[in-house]
């Protein structure tokens, strides 16, 4: 993926961090799209259909969390990059953001060398990600990797990008215990920051979703897929 062909909408109130961020991205070639809102944000990423979407978390009108989670309603924008921008940085906030389907959490004040780092880190993932035609069946799951969708009994159960990412990797080899540390740098990569609960909050929304039986805790250690 070409810099050149990757759109960037950035969202924030504050119009001295968007120039900084504009200027620094588009030294990289990026397509940039601004947004000074979340209801503007929401409007624009519609429209615009970026790549990558860089979101303040504390703004007027609408606040980043209720924008992501209007967007990763959207089934268009299960494969978009969202990538929190704010200056709090206590564990909720976090938990908040993954949980409502954010792929990373970038504190302030933006460092532009570390946040264009960033942004590569994310997209090298996003790129080297190639869905296969058929769902793979285990026991009562079926994970079609090209729809981003688990089938529960036949039931289908959309999940969040990082979601679906995290159990499509404990599937990948079931009954192997994958550790936190493992999960970590496949899902996240080692490039990302996230919080010690990153994991926990994604496994109990899996759960929530598919039930309790498909991947076990090993206490201590990390998780395994069982079927």
């Amino acid at each position: 993926m070409q810099n050149e062909k990757i759109k960037i909408l950035i969202v924030d109130d504050e119009p001295d961090i968007l120039e900084v961020i504009e200027y620094n991205l588009l030294k990289d070639d990026y397509q940039v799209v601004r947004a000074a809102n979340g209801k503007i944000a929401l409007e624009k990423a519609i429209a615009e259909k970026p790549n990558l979407i860089l979101l303040d978390i504390m703004m007027p009108e609408m606040d980043g969390i209720e924008v992501c989670r209007e967007l990763r309603s959207l089934r268009e924008f299960d494969n978009t990059i969202i990538a929190f921008l704010t200056a709090r940085n206590e564990d909720f906030t976090q938990v908040q953001g993954f949980d409502v389907g954010a792929d990373d959490y970038i504190t302030k004040p933006i460092k532009p060398r570390i946040l264009l780092s960033r942004i590569k880190a994310l997209l090298r993932r996003t790129a080297v990600m190639e869905p296969v035609n058929e769902a793979v069946t285990y026991g009562d799951l079926s994970i079609d990797e090209e729809k981003f969708l688990v089938y529960v009994k036949g039931d289908p159960i959309s999940l969040a990008k990082k979601e679906f990412e995290l159990i499509q990797l404990l599937a990948s080899k079931p009954g192997k215990v994958f550790t936190r540390q493992e999960i970590f740098n496949r899902i996240w990569g080692m490039d990302v920051i996230v919080g010690d609960r990153t994991i926990d909050v994604h496994i109990r929304k899996i759960r929530e979703k598919i039930g309790e039986d498909f991947i076990k805790t090993i206490k201590g250690i990390g998780y395994k897929f069982d079927h």
